[in-house]
This record gives C-alpha cells, structure tokens and sequence, in this order.
C-alpha cells in the first residue's frame, strides 16, 4: 500500500483527533508509535519532527507538520472537498465561522485541558498549588462547555456528517472524564447537546476504527473507560 501520509501517534494523546480525521476521509496512512513510556516524544528523532517534543506530527507531501488544529485544517484543506460537510473550503461564507470554533477548541479547551492534566507544568510552589490550579481550572472547563452547549452557531454539534472541529472535540469531551476526574467532577450528561454529540460521533466507522486501534472500549466519548492500546501506552 502507498501511505499519503505518516501519523506520529500515542494511544489516546491528541493523536486520536488526527487518526479520526483521517479515517472520516478515507485517507491512507502509516502509523508510528511514539513510546511515552521511553519519552521517545523528546529524542533527538522526534524533536527533528517537531521541536516541542508533543504528539502528534503529521509526516506530509509538504513536510512534517505539528500542532493539533493545524493539521486539521491542512488535512481539510487538502482533502476535505471530498467529504461533505467536513469543512468550509476558502472563500466559502461558512469558513470563518469554522474557522472561529477550529481555533477555539485548540486555543481555549484544548489548552484548558492541559493545565488540568499537567498542573506541575504550570506552577511553581508544589502540591498546593498545583491544587489551587487544578480546583480552579476544573471551573473554567465546566465554562467552557457550557459556552459551547449553549452556541447557536456551531451547526457541525447537531450534524451527522463528520467535521474537523468534530474529530477534535470528541477526544476533549473523553479526557476529562478520565486524566483529570479523581473527585468525579465530570458528568457529560450535565451538557446533555455535547452527550449527544459524543454518542453520534462514536457510531460512525471512523470512530469505532479508531477505538479498536487504540483500545478505547465501546463507548470512548460519552462513557469512556481506561485505554487498554495493543501497543504503546497512553501516559
């Protein structure tokens, strides 16, 4: 098989968004693990790829790319117009709207969600600090879902074709609910629009082809379970 492109991945890390993406376009791909268990992620190799030492990257015709919402958007743009609905192609009157959710989820949620799981990466002060924050972030989270609950301009939450922004917000609705719930904050079901969202998408092929590759179990986006990933390790 020719490969169009090569996914730097570890089980259940941001990775996951780009394989759903891939999957929902029917894109052929080669899949590399990146061992976390070695921090493979901060050799020499990978730092080539991308400098950050994060997962994922994306080996592509037009070089390795990194940053989550940036290959999803290099993914739609180059191959989105063969999956309706997947995202607004330039000059489309939908695109900056798209664009606006695309960038939110990377900027906002996405990046909420980090503090939450990796709190030592930013404080200082030790243990009770890094409570203040997580306490706090938890907050800001629960915010931000309900800002994207209530968006009257987020058609892609209510549709049943795939999306960019959807292959993103599925892994961050699954997240939490698993690296950041020791108290048993989170409830999806208190966001009843983004549960439905997380049972639809997790129907679709795509969705199911990439809980079995990833051992995400039956019901990774609304009910999720811990990863058991025929390969490699999710932390």
């Amino acid at each position: 098989m020719t490969y169009f492109v090569r996914l730097h991945y570890a089980p259940d890390n941001a990775s996951l968004c780009i394989r759903l993406a891939l999957l929902e376009l029917g894109l052929p791909f080669e899949q590399v693990l990146v061992d976390r268990t070695a921090r493979a992620q901060k050799s020499p190799d990978y730092l080539a790829l991308n400098p950050n030492g994060l997962i994922p990257v994306l080996e592509t015709p037009d070089g390795p790319l990194f940053e989550t919402g940036a290959i999803l958007l290099w993914l739609a743009d180059t191959h989105g117009g063969q999956t309706p609905g997947f995202f607004p192609a330039p000059g489309d009157k939908d695109r900056g709207n798209a664009l606006k959710w695309l960038f939110w989820l990377s900027n906002t949620l996405h990046a909420s969600e980090r503090m939450l799981f990796y709190p030592d990466l930013y404080t200082i002060g030790g243990a009770v600090m890094e409570r203040a924050q997580t306490a706090s972030t938890k907050t800001r989270i629960a915010a931000h879902l309900d800002v994207l609950a209530g968006a009257t301009d987020a058609p892609w939450l209510d549709a049943d074709a795939a999306s960019a922004q959807g292959c993103y917000l599925a892994a961050l609705l699954r997240w939490p609910a698993l690296y950041g719930d020791a108290d048993g904050w989170f409830d999806l079901a208190d966001w009843p629009r983004l549960l439905a969202f997380a049972k639809r998408t997790e129907h679709r092929p795509a969705a199911i082809a990439a809980a079995l590759a990833e051992g995400l179990g039956p019901h990774p986006f609304s009910a999720p379970t811990d990863t058991a990933p025929p390969e490699g390790s999710a932390a």
